[in-house]
């Protein structure tokens, strides 16, 4: 559905949008594949795609490095901007190498792309296949998302940090307040935050279940801007102008001033404690007051990612562990979101004040946050983490635990041996502020498309797990093995949830989740590897907003259906509550598409049939054929 010209544009409208920059990494290589299957043979713009290198970089083996010499020559032969491994974490890179200015759309292949909203930009993931769209064609489809208002209030106490911030917001609203939403900061409380604490945030909204994460223009902003131009233009690299600043700082992006937002959250962030996240859940909360009385041992600390480990991060860390040496049994990692924030860390003497202590240092990039290089949780350990995601078996064994807590929770802690905070703070925890306001619905009259099917009939399998990570659905092993065939991809399907789940499920068979499906990385495969193991459709509660863009652009149907979920949750309690991970009672689902029902057995429930957009990308076979045929015309 698109709007049309009488009215304006709404939460729920499909719109082609033209972003200012696309980021690809390491995928760089896949992004390859689909645009050359496309059939062009250059780039609508090749200065709109950005190539850093960032999550592999500790992989020496001729294959990987052969992979990034290709993507680089690609790069040359394009014209496209490329980072080698070592120069920094991609997120990074596009913030401090001037791609992101306010006002901008700036999108990445990535899920952690809402970063660039601390700059008041507009920066939201996309899809492998979108990446490869935008690169033959400069547009990409997009439905826009309701809006959150978030107001932040008062001023943080010394001691609390940005992550402290998100982490609350991510164990306080739970519940899908934010779910596939943007989320809008505002208040006065925003001033009082620094730009490292901002990208925390925004970095972070992602696990929080948005899509994106803005932050408004202001004195912050401006001068971080006007730093970065400097420096980059004592390299020969001019980005944006004196002027740009200027109209930046006089008219600021803001909020049209009858904007409808579905909610508002209100924060006050003078009643905001260190918490920690975890294990294995970013939205499971604890104070780090609550938890330091258990003396929870950890075996591995790691200061690294594209969350928290900027300069103020390794300053903040270095000052609580100067002077100490880590505990004997604790491995502490240690690397800088960029070559450039390691070297101003060497110049104020946090990087050596860390080494110092017993910090093991990686080069700048991703490793151990994906499951990458050194330091990957081993079977039985706990981990404390400054990133951004700690799903079960992301960073190691599916056997170890990980919590999340600040750069300095994780110092304090990797001296303790156990999880601890380096000062003595009250557990407080601000209350819960949440009002949902009505929008005008919008309608649409949809109808089935010649090639979609009005219905199909499989035998369902209920996976009952709410937020059902990416990874759990196809794990970081095989992520970057580029020559996964159909059939390998089929056979690891859900390893990292259910070991059991590829040898129990055939072709044809409905998989039914639980809400939130889908969330985490956006990597496709968590798409692809369900339709190599011959998975006819995916109905859920919910979706992760990136995970529906990859079923669509990969010609993959998904639905939502939240009634079917409750039912089912009902039928089989006893099963979910005992533990079970995959349900298949060997009831059949008849899905009738025509009139948006499900049936099972008896009953029948309801759900919003899909339009226009996801059909047409569905009777295709997904975006790349359907670039071929329009691209053809």
């Amino acid at each position: 559905m698109t709007a049309g010209p009488d009215r304006r544009l709404k939460a729920g409208d499909v719109v082609s949008l033209k972003p200012r920059h696309v980021m690809t990494h390491d995928n760089t290589a896949a992004v390859m594949k689909k645009f050359r299957a496309i059939g062009v043979e250059r780039m609508s713009d090749p200065r709109q795609p950005v190539f850093p290198m960032d999550h592999d970089v500790q992989n020496k083996s001729e294959t990987n490095l052969a992979k990034y010499r290709d993507i680089e020559a690609f790069a040359i032969e394009m014209g496209v901007d490329f980072y080698p491994p070592g120069t920094g974490i991609s997120h990074q890179i596009m913030v401090s190498h001037g791609y992101v200015v306010p006002g901008s759309l700036v999108v990445g292949s990535d899920s952690h792309s809402n970063m660039y909203g601390a700059l008041g930009a507009l920066g939201t993931p996309v899809v492998r296949t979108d990446a490869a769209a935008i690169w033959a064609t400069g547009e990409f489809w997009w439905q826009i998302p309701r809006s959150v208002q978030v107001v932040l209030e008062g001023r943080l106490r010394s001691g609390v940090t940005g992550k402290d911030v998100i982490v609350t917001l991510c164990g306080l609203y739970n519940q899908g307040e934010v779910l596939n939403a943007v989320v809008e900061f505002g208040g006065s409380g925003v001033a009082t935050l620094s730009m490292d604490a901002r990208m925390t945030i925004s970095n972070m909204t992602t696990e929080w279940g948005a899509l994106a994460g803005w932050f408004p223009v202001d004195g912050v902003t401006i001068e971080y801007l006007r730093k970065r131009k400097v420096i980059l233009e004592l390299r020969g690299v001019t980005r944006y102008s004196d002027a740009d600043l200027e109209s930046w700082e006089s008219d600021p992006p803001l909020p049209d001033h009858d904007a409808g937002y579905a909610a508002r959250i209100t924060l006050d962030l003078a009643l905001v404690s260190p918490h920690v996240s975890g294990p294995d859940s970013v939205q499971v909360m604890r104070s780090l007051a609550d938890i330091e009385r258990e003396r929870v041992t950890i075996h591995k600390a790691y200061l690294v990612s594209c969350v928290n480990s900027r300069l103020e991060d390794l300053e903040a860390a270095a000052a609580v562990i100067r002077g100490q040496k880590v505990a004997d049994h604790v491995e502490f990692y240690l690397a800088a979101s960029s070559s450039e924030i390691q070297r101003e860390a060497e110049k104020s003497g946090a990087w050596s004040a860390l080494l110092e202590a017993g910090a093991r240092p990686l080069p700048s990039g991703c490793g151990p946050c994906i499951g990458l290089g050194a330091g990957l949780l081993e079977p039985g350990e706990v981990g404390i983490s400054a990133t951004n995601r700690n799903f079960k078996g992301r960073m190691g064994s599916r056997d170890a635990k990980a919590y999340l807590a600040s750069p300095e929770v994780v110092a304090s802690s990797a001296v303790a041996g156990y999880i601890k905070a380096p000062r003595p703070i009250d557990a407080s925890t601000p209350d819960y502020r949440f009002e949902e306001f009505e929008i005008d619905a919008i309608s649409e009259t949809v109808e089935i498309q010649e090639g979609f099917p009005e219905s199909i009939r499989g035998r369902l399998v209920f996976v009952p797990q709410d937020n059902l990570n990416t990874d759990g659905i196809y794990g970081k092993d095989y992520t970057y093995r580029e020559g996964m065939t159909p059939d390998e991809m089929a056979s690891v399907v859900m390893e990292n949830y259910d070991p059991e789940f590829a040898a129990r499920t055939r072709a044809g068979d409905v998989l039914v989740g639980g809400w939130n499906f889908g969330t985490g990385s956006s990597r496709e495969q968590a798409v692809t590897a369900l339709q190599a193991k011959g998975i006819s459709l995916v109905i859920a509660g919910s979706f992760s907003q990136t995970y529906l863009r990859n079923a669509y652009n990969n010609g993959f149907v998904c639905i939502d259906c939240s009634e079917l979920v409750k039912r089912l949750k009902e039928i089989h309690r006893e099963a979910v509550e005992a533990g079970t991970l995959t349900i298949i009672p060997g009831a059949e689902l008849d899905i009738d598409f025509a009139h948006g029902t499900v049936t099972l057995g008896t009953e029948v429930f309801s759900f919003k049939p899909l339009g226009s957009v996801p059909q047409s990308l569905i009777v295709a076979g997904g975006i790349e054929n359907l670039i071929k045929q329009r691209l053809g015309d």
